[in-house]
């Protein structure tokens, strides 16, 4: 065997590599989309926390320096509702870190905004008119994801079950993204928050595969080679990678959020609600620790990270990372510093050589 054994992703975006670098907000830069899709993948550039006058400046970036497919990722949460006694319940747990640093706890908390998807940034989907946008979350609503497909984007977005997988299928979706529980960053679930019954990706791929009759895409601690040819194997026909990523010198990573990527043991990432209210893996750092990994005091997503920011200012006298959220999937270990690009071309070049015959021992 010398090609992917299944095409349908390639052929559905226009790429030539089933590699697709995951939107991580905060931290994926244009430098990093342009340096995958120009590689063969796809480069997604996560949206979420962008206003709309920096997600056209990026796009602008973009469209400079590829032609080729692109990703727009998005939040599809509702906006919370105020609960002033939750989250003065939160500012108090929070307090007595503030008084260590020296910080005013009464001061007032700063804004913790990630946009979901409205007209605006459809309206920024129809202008650039990207070959892929992806939901977290579920999916916009139907006028907002009409409006997407006519502006002739494939549409995929994240499961994390098989009935999150068959109500994305029944909606519209164009492929399923089926994230495992490995994945870092924020879960996808839209259909329940039980965090105790989530599936590993290596079970999850094949029952999504089984259950949906739309390409399946793979994520969550795959990180090289063998996951590659793992998912495939499952039934997968792409790959979505998100930690291996972060080794890229084009990721805008914090210096503390690094070393404790190159420095993570398999076991040292858990969920977690405390820096944003809703679920998310990370490397276990002392705010973990101290509040529990998922706190009820937290408020809902994403107002949770408000009361933090100031706790996050880099000249303050905590310990490195102690207050910022350390992203990371369950297979850090194997992250491997290289550029962008490089990092998708040597990842498919070793995946195919392990699917050719014979390869299975290389």
């Amino acid at each position: 065997m010398t090609a992917w054994p299944d095409r349908r992703i390639q052929e559905l975006f226009g790429i030539s590599l089933p590699i697709i670098q995951a939107p991580m907000a905060g931290v994926t830069t244009p430098q990093m989309v342009i340096a995958v899709s120009e590689a063969g993948g796809l480069g997604s550039l996560p949206c979420a926390l962008l206003s709309l006058e920096q997600a056209r400046e990026a796009l602008d970036t973009l469209r400079q320096g590829t032609s080729r497919p692109i990703n727009l990722n998005f939040f599809c949460h509702l906006p919370p509702q105020a609960d002033a006694a939750r989250e003065s319940a939160w500012r108090a747990r929070l307090a007595p870190y503030y008084v260590e640093q020296g910080l005013d706890p009464e001061a007032p908390v700063p804004a913790s905004n990630r946009r979901p998807f409205d007209s605006a940034f459809c309206e920024l989907v129809e202008e650039y008119r990207p070959q892929v946008v992806s939901f977290h979350f579920g999916l916009p609503e139907q006028a907002l994801l009409d409006r997407v497909r006519a502006a002739g984007a494939k549409v995929i977005s994240s499961a994390t079950t098989v009935s999150e997988a068959r109500w994305l299928e029944a909606h519209g979706c164009d492929a399923i993204i089926a994230m495992g529980w490995e994945a870092g960053g924020h879960r996808g679930s839209f259909l329940t928050d039980n965090m105790a019954t989530q599936v590993g990706t290596f079970a999850l791929v094949p029952q999504v595969a089984d259950a949906v009759k739309i390409p399946v895409i793979a994520a969550g601690g795959i990180a090289d080679a063998r996951g590659i040819v793992a998912a495939f194997a499952l039934g997968a026909s792409a790959v979505q990678m998100g930690t291996a990523y972060l080794f890229c010198p084009e990721a805008r990573v914090a210096p503390p959020h690094l070393q404790a990527l190159k420095t993570a043991a398999d076991d040292g990432t858990a969920l977690t609600n405390v820096f944003t209210g809703r679920p998310a893996r990370g490397i276990v750092n002392r705010l973990m620790r101290d509040l529990g990994l998922m706190s009820p005091l937290a408020p809902a997503f994403p107002l949770a990270g408000g009361a933090l920011a100031p706790l996050r200012n880099p000249s303050a006298p905590a310990g490195p990372g102690d207050f910022i959220p350390l992203w990371s999937g369950q297979a850090a270990r194997l992250g491997r510093e290289l550029p962008a690009g490089q990092l998708t071309r040597l990842l498919a070049s070793e995946a195919l050589a392990k699917l050719s015959p014979g390869g299975a021992d290389r």
